[in-house]
């Protein structure tokens, strides 16, 4: 086969069986994203490996798919952030920020114990401590979609910790390589960093309340063929250029934020269902597949389970721990707590691009960098049963709205 047949074939298999695994968790009362999760696993190279088989000669479809998938992601926290409302983020900007930054500290502090425990040197330790920081709310953000719960107080403290989460690990882990990489200029580059973060906010706000409205109008009067969808999908992926390129922040939150600002418009409608179809039939399957297919179980070092539990253990717990105290110090009740500390337990893909640039640096060793992959996919495989979990149980009262 050529090599577009290869995707083809590649594409169908993807699509067909993501479908399927998500039905069958749906039939035991489990998030479909799950199905999706599981279903990569086991096309990945951990089971059945089908990048590989023989009849995939293609040496470039593997990073072809992930690219798609990645797309997928973008589109998922842009209809993430159209689904809200910014006035909705705004009143609850306490909790956001203890939640987002008590959710790093605890996990890189335990981290970084866990690392001394273990004997590793501080650089080490403390790149681990890193990694446990991060989070990825994409799989809570699309399984709260599914419960209808993203526009529920934890879903807005969530999405909006997971902005805090973003921008203070980026802040540690440039700090760190700027202290580890020398050459004198580890503060100027801490501030340049902040500088461009709060400049790609300015930017991406002014735009989006006064540009964006004139162009969605413009467009829908000029009779093309989808023409708005167009215009939300075109600024989707610049809003994701610029929180990457000016902002030094994940694309996803750049998405995400554009998400925000279209949601404020009128005639979204005009693109929204498009929008909904494009993702959910095609670009997010991809993506949660395509996290499965990242990951090799076999290449786990069975001398390493002890220290792969431990890390595992202190995933979860430390961001329970640490995100759900923020939410308790803000009001939220010990309920709500613990379903958003739960929310943010999944690493996802920001977690891998963490560990990636750790073994660039040579803060990573190979075991070690193994043992954070397999945290990677424990914590991103239990989060939506986990959620689906808390979200039923009945809280013994009303908490009061937060001001």
């Amino acid at each position: 086969m050529s090599p577009f047949l290869q995707l083809v074939f590649g594409l169908s298999v993807i699509l067909l069986t993501a479908k399927l695994g998500g039905y069958l968790t749906t039939r035991i009362g489990q998030p479909s994203v799950l199905g999706e999760l599981v279903v990569g696993l086991l096309l990945g190279p951990s089971l059945i490996n089908f990048i590989h088989l023989p009849i995939i000669t293609d040496t470039h479809l593997e990073e072809t798919i992930k690219h798609i998938g990645e797309i997928g992601v973008l589109i998922l926290m842009f209809l993430a952030g159209l689904e809200l409302h910014i006035s909705d983020l705004r009143r609850n900007t306490r909790v956001s920020a203890l939640a987002g930054v008590l959710g790093v500290v605890l996990p890189v502090v335990l981290g970084l114990i866990i690392g001394e425990l273990n004997g590793m040197d501080f650089n080490h330790a403390a790149f681990l401590g890193l990694t446990l920081g991060a989070t990825s709310v994409s799989i809570s953000a699309q399984t709260l979609m599914e419960m209808g719960k993203l526009r529920s107080r934890v879903g807005l403290g969530l999405l909006g910790a997971a902005v805090f989460d973003d921008v203070l690990v980026i802040l540690l882990l440039s700090t760190m390589l700027a202290l580890v990489t020398g050459g004198g200029g580890g503060l100027w580059q801490v501030i340049l960093i902040i500088v461009r973060m709060l400049a790609f906010l300015g930017l991406s706000a002014a735009f989006g309340m006064w540009v964006l409205p004139r162009l969605l109008v413009a467009f829908s009067r000029l009779g093309i063929s989808q023409g708005p969808l167009t215009l939300a999908i075109v600024v989707m992926m610049v809003y994701g250029l610029a929180a990457e390129l000016l902002g030094n922040m994940a694309a996803i939150t750049g998405t995400f934020l554009a998400g925000l600002f279209f949601g404020r418009l009128e005639g979204r409608e005009e693109f929204e269902s498009g929008l909904h179809s494009l993702a959910y039939s095609f670009f997010v399957p991809v993506f949660f597949v395509s996290i499965g297919l990242s990951v090799n179980i076999r290449e786990i070092e069975t001398s390493e389970i002890g220290l792969i539990l431990v890390i595992i253990l202190v995933a979860i717990l430390g961001k329970i721990a640490g995100s759900g105290l923020g939410a308790r110090l803000a009001g939220f009740s010990w309920l709500e707590s613990a379903q958003l500390g739960t929310g943010m337990v999944s690493r996802g893909e920001v977690g891998l691009i963490v560990a990636q640039v750790g073994m660039t640096q040579g803060l990573l060793s190979d075991n070690l960098f193994s043992a954070i992959v397999g945290m990677v996919l424990a914590t991103t495989l239990i989060t939506p049963p986990l959620l689906r979990a808390l979200f039923t149980r009945k809280p013994g009262h009303k908490p009061a709205e937060e001001g």
